[in-house]
Parts: structure tokens; C-alpha cells; sequence
């Protein structure tokens, strides 16, 4: 079973480096940073896939968690985990946890995770995920991610894992100088681009579109 896990880890990562050359003309990456794919090599995707897709747990595309969510593609994540540059000292929020994926492996980079979903059932069975696999270092919470989690901010890193219509301010405000924020912006359904934000050290933020995406909606509003 972990010889089997190792080599399609390996295939999946080999994947990961292709779409990452292919995609440089847009992402201005042609490979992710070593550190962030090992992080990814490290995350037991099987484990956070319901069992019956369970054999497509290595493939490079997202899947259905239910509850119309899904995970995301494993190029994604290696994508939006490397935008951020992630250093060990950081302290990062995502928005959208789904079933945990990518908080397990901004985990394997960061000091400390906090990460929020709007459904509460998701937020929960997240939190059992990443206890029960030993991933000590993130906190979960079920709550409105367009408010972001304001009593750890500031925060070095923002991963938002859902299409909003426009960047929420709350999460450009709780951004430290210095700081990235990662989004997708567009309707659902239709043309979304992966936005990356940069807080500089007066609070003026700069922002470029880094490659056309889908992502499920964000949901909630500004003030609920």
C-alpha cells in the first residue's frame, strides 16, 4: 500500500511539474519551489476523498467532498501554495476548508493554519481529519470567510479556495504588510480568473491575474 502510494505520489508530482512549465507564459512560475512540492508529496490524499473516489485520489484534477464541494486539483494547490512563498515562521488563513487538503499541506510549510468553511458539517469532519492524522499546527472553524477570522490577524498569507465576485475588504484588511492573498474572482459558472495580491510595507496592495480557473462560489455575505 505505501509502494503503491509512493508511486502514483511520484506520477502525480511529475504531473505537477509538466502544468507548471506548460502554464509559465501566465503563473511567471516554471516550477514551484521544492520545499512546497515535498509539502504536497508529504498530504495522504486518499485520505481527504470520500472512499468511493478513493481510486481517483491521485489524479491531477479536483473531485466531488459533497455538499456541491470539491477538492481541488493538486496543481492548484501546489499553484496557490507556492504564489504565497511560503516560510516556516508564517501564520496562514484559508478560506474554504473543504475536507482539509490544502490546510495539511500549507501545514507542512507554515507555523500555524487557521482555516474556515461556511458548512459546518465540512468544517467539522476537517477538524477530525487533520487531528486524526497528526496535523497539530491547524485550527478549524466553521464561520463566513468573507469576514476572514479577525482575532489571529494579522495574517501573512490569505488562500481563499472559492470564487468570490470581488475581493471581500475584510480579508484585504486583516493582510499584513508585506503580506499575499490569493484568490479566484468571477461568477460561478463562468470565467474565473486566480488573483494574486500583495500588501506592501505603506498597506498599498498591488494585484495581477495569474490564470483562468474554476472554483466553486463563496458564499455568505460582507456583514453575516
Amino acid at each position: 500500500m505505501l509502494e503503491d502510494r509512493y508511486r502514483r505520489t511520484a506520477r502525480l508530482l511529475d504531473e505537477i511539474r509538466v502544468e507548471a512549465e506548460a502554464t509559465a507564459y501566465r503563473t511567471g512560475r516554471t516550477a514551484f519551489a521544492e520545499r512546497v512540492m515535498q509539502a504536497l508529496a508529504r498530504v495522504p490524499r486518499d485520505e481527504f476523498v470520500p472512499t468511493e473516489h478513493g481510486y481517483q485520489a491521485w489524479a491531477n484534477h479536483p473531485l466531488p467532498i459533497g455538499r456541491g464541494q470539491t477538492i481541488s486539483q493538486p496543481f492548484i494547490v501546489a499553484l496557490m501554495t507556492d504564489l504565497i512563498d511560503p516560510e516556516p515562521g508564517d501564520v496562514v488563513l484559508e478560506i474554504g476548508t473543504g475536507s482539509g487538503y490544502q490546510a495539511a499541506v500549507l501545514a507542512g510549510l507554515v507555523k500555524q493554519v487557521y482555516t474556515m468553511d461556511i458548512i459546518g458539517t465540512l468544517a467539522t469532519e476537517a477538524a477530525h481529519r487533520l487531528s486524526r492524522l497528526g496535523y497539530d499546527n491547524v485550527e478549524v472553524r466553521s464561520g463566513n470567510g468573507r469576514r476572514g477570522w479577525p482575532e489571529h490577524a494579522p495574517y501573512d498569507a490569505i488562500l481563499v479556495a472559492a470564487a468570490a465576485h470581488s475581493v471581500p475588504p475584510a480579508l484585504v484588511g486583516q493582510l499584513k504588510p508585506g503580506g499575499k492573498l490569493v484568490i479566484p474572482v468571477g461568477e460561478p459558472g463562468e470565467s474565473q480568473e486566480l488573483l494574486l495580491l500583495s500588501k506592501d510595507a505603506m498597506g498599498r496592495v498591488r494585484e495581477r491575474s495569474v490564470l483562468p480557473v474554476v472554483f466553486v462560489p463563496l458564499t455568505g455575505t460582507a456583514g453575516g
